[in-house]
Parts: structure tokens; C-alpha cells; sequence
């Protein structure tokens, strides 16, 4: 009997080792999509075929050559901006090349569409081009990641309707440019203290009184609007 017994137990302790063989390894999980954030990007892939053919990326060390040939083949200077409160229209500087090439440039690529007025200051200015939305840092890091030299002493100051561009706030002693945003100036009659600090691009030729009423509408703490102001098209005009 004891042997029986024996036997039955060395019997069924060989079918349950085989039955929990390789129990313990855990799939492994990959994705197929881009995790996202502001002006960084991170990836895994596990397949072996050939990786697709990366776009064009701007970058510290090639954006400064790449606007200075872009800026001589741009044909006009004017953007028009459309918001739910009505569209204006801004005239950018001939001879702040850099500024003028890339507000163009990210207008042309529909950088701009779909990205928010998302800074609203009484009787000071507006701030567009940023966003809570996943798919504007997606879109800058398809751009790429670079800053511009600031290019204040072209003569032009911050008066009424000047359009501007922020320093960015990462490590920046050199108050280098922020080429997503920009800033529209509503005081009357005008923001003088910002001369020499940042770099007016353009300034507002058509539709001020729209840069007026989106001043105007209710903020929420840190100068967010109540409701979201949405650039619905940013659009090259002749």
C-alpha cells in the first residue's frame, strides 16, 4: 500500500511540473504608436523590417541655415488667422528674416490650426500657438526642436497690434525664441517695456478689434480662457 501511495504521488507530481512549464514568462507588451510630449519624443518598435524614411527635423545646429534659404523663396508676408470671434490679419517684417520665415513656415506645415489662444492678459496681450491638446506636442515634434536668436534691433517696437515672440522658458539665458508661440500686444498705446527683451515679427493690419474681443472674454487663474479659443485656420495670403 505504501508503495501504491508512493508511486501515485511521484506520478502526480510529474504531470503538474509539466503542466506549469513556462507558466512564469509574461508576454511581452509592445505598442505601435509614439508616446508624446512637448518637443521630445519616445519610441519602440520590435519588427525588422526597414524603418520608413524619417521627415525633414528641424534642429539647433540646421534651423538658422534652413530659414535663411527658405526666407528668400517666401513670396508674401501676411498670415490671416481665424478664431470663432472672427479672423485677422498680420503683416510680417521683411527685415527680421529668421522670425518672419518660421511664422510662415509653421503656418504653411498647419502647425498653428487647431492650437489655442491659451494666454489672455487684460489690456496687455494674447498669446497663441500652445495647447492641452496631445496633438500639438505631436506636431512640434514632428517639426523638430530648436529655438531662435532673438533680433531686437531692427527698429520696431512693441506698440499696439504688435505681433511677438516669447523667450522659452527652458534653461535660456540668452532669451532665445519660443518659434511655436506668439503674442499680440493690446495696450494702448503699447507695451514699451518688452522693447529689447523680445523680437517683434509683424504687427496686426486688419481685424484688431477681433484681437480686442478674444482680450476680452473671461479667464480662468493663469490667464486661460474660460472657454477655449481655438486658431480654426492660420493661412498664407498673397
Amino acid at each position: 500500500m505504501k508503495l501504491l501511495k508512493f508511486c501515485l504521488y511521484f506520478i502526480f507530481t510529474a504531470a503538474l511540473a509539466v503542466g506549469c512549464k513556462d507558466t512564469s514568462k509574461k508576454p511581452k507588451i509592445t505598442t505601435s504608436t509614439t508616446s508624446v510630449a512637448i518637443d521630445s519624443i519616445q519610441s519602440e518598435t520590435n519588427t525588422k523590417t526597414k524603418p520608413a524614411e524619417k521627415e525633414f527635423e528641424l534642429t539647433e545646429d540646421n534651423a538658422i541655415e534652413f530659414f535663411f534659404n527658405y526666407e528668400k523663396t517666401l513670396k508674401s508676408n501676411k498670415v490671416k488667422i481665424t478664431t470663432r470671434l472672427g479672423s485677422f490679419t498680420v503683416e510680417l517684417y521683411e527685415n527680421v528674416p529668421y522670425h518672419r520665415a518660421n511664422f510662415i513656415y509653421l503656418t504653411s506645415k498647419g502647425y498653428f490650426d487647431y492650437t489655442q489662444f491659451h494666454r489672455v492678459v487684460k489690456n496687455f496681450i494674447i498669446q497663441g500657438g500652445n495647447s492641452d491638446d496631445r496633438k500639438t506636442g505631436k506636431k512640434r515634434s514632428d517639426i523638430g526642436r530648436y529655438l531662435l536668436p532673438p533680433d531686437t534691433g531692427k527698429g520696431h517696437r512693441h506698440d499696439r497690434g504688435t505681433i511677438s515672440m516669447p523667450s522659452s522658458e527652458i534653461d535660456n539665458p540668452h532669451m532665445l525664441a519660443s518659434p511655436f508661440e506668439f503674442f499680440i500686444v493690446v495696450t494702448k498705446p503699447g507695451s514699451y517695456h518688452l522693447d529689447n527683451e523680445y523680437t517683434p515679427f509683424g504687427r496686426v493690419i486688419e481685424g484688431m478689434d477681433v484681437v480686442d474681443k478674444i482680450n476680452n472674454q473671461p479667464v480662468e487663474q493663469g490667464d486661460w480662457p474660460k472657454q477655449n479659443i481655438y486658431i480654426e485656420k492660420a493661412e498664407v495670403i498673397e
